[in-house]
């Protein structure tokens, strides 16, 4: 079975890139979210009401619950740590990776899973 890192690497290699500076915000809680992210190179800060709620880094993925929330609203704010690397999916293509890809949506699945239990962990200290 491959490794998360290279699953990422697999359907997010051949997408369109951003290079994001130090500081930058990437998306604001609140706003309505149309593509996701896979962080290919750098860290970004996930903060919810004032505090860093996760810190991503390379080959994780972020920005994809807000394309399964119907009302694909953002939860947090996400600024970038470092100078990164961003290769962008919009919702059209995930959704036919989810459909067809049962790696990808594996991925997915784990990513928000690791999310949930790092705030049920965090909740309960």
């Amino acid at each position: 079975m491959l490794e998360p890192s290279d699953v990422i690497n697999l359907f997010f290699n051949h997408l369109k890139t951003q290079n994001i500076p130090a500081g930058e915000v990437i998306f604001s809680s609140g706003d309505k979210g149309e593509k996701m992210f896979a962080l290919m190179k750098g860290e970004v800060e996930l903060w919810l009401n004032g505090q860093v709620v996760e810190t991503i880094h390379e080959h994780d993925v972020f920005g994809e619950g807000a394309l399964v929330q119907l009302d694909h609203t953002r939860m947090t704010t996400a600024i970038a740590k470092t100078d990164c690397q961003l290769a962008e999916l919009n919702r059209e293509r995930f959704l036919f990776l989810l459909q067809e890809t049962p790696l990808f949506a594996l991925e997915i699945v784990r990513s928000l899973s690791s999310r949930l239990r790092k705030v049920k962990q965090k909740s309960s200290i």
